[in-house]
């Protein structure tokens, strides 16, 4: 997905790796996108070997340099074929590690701690919808939203909700707190 996002931010206009990481990380993009700063840079140097963005100009301040990055007729091409491939893909991922313990609970009654560990992913769950929730806000303060946004935005916090809601009820199950 990285690899889409650097290309679809090139489309709006030629920037460095910098301000994309500036305008995923005001916009909380990063949080749900997945992209951490570093592989934006790689991305980027792995595009321009091929082909597909190629350095726009350097911009020299002081004794820093940066290069401005533009997309090129092969990366709008490969652009529009990411773009159909993540529709493509299915985009269900299911928390099996939670279902495999739920599963093998039974079998272990002796355990301890498990309680506090599902309180931890709960305020976990409820402090990422919170920082999501925020950065969409952030960001329709600076690009009005439409309405593809909007059903995203709503799409994943009814994501959050469901799994908060899920551990809210197994919490409330007894045997939880072995």
């Amino acid at each position: 997905m990285t690899r889409l996002m650097v290309l679809g931010l090139l489309r709006m206009k030629p920037m460095s790796g910098y301000e994309m990481q500036q305008l995923l990380q005001t916009s909380a993009t990063d949080r749900w996108a997945g992209i951490l700063p570093g592989s934006i840079y790689h991305a980027l140097k792995k595009m321009d070997g091929e082909g597909l963005v190629r350095v726009a100009s350097v911009e020299t301040t002081g004794h820093r340099s940066k290069a401005i990055y533009e997309i090129t007729e092969a990366g709008r091409e490969e652009y529009g074929r990411l773009l159909v491939e993540s529709f493509r893909t299915p985009s269900v991922h299911l928390p099996v590690g939670l279902y495999t313990g739920l599963s093998l609970l039974y079998m272990s009654p002796e355990a301890e701690g498990i309680e506090e560990a599902l309180q931890e992913q709960l305020q976990a769950l409820i402090q990422q919808r919170e920082a999501l929730e925020a950065g969409f806000r952030m960001k329709a303060e600076h690009m009005p939203p439409n309405r593809m946004m909007e059903l995203t935005v709503q799409n994943m916090l009814q994501q959050y909700d469901l799994q908060i809601d899920f551990l809210q009820q197994i919490l409330l199950e007894p045997g939880t707190d072995t």
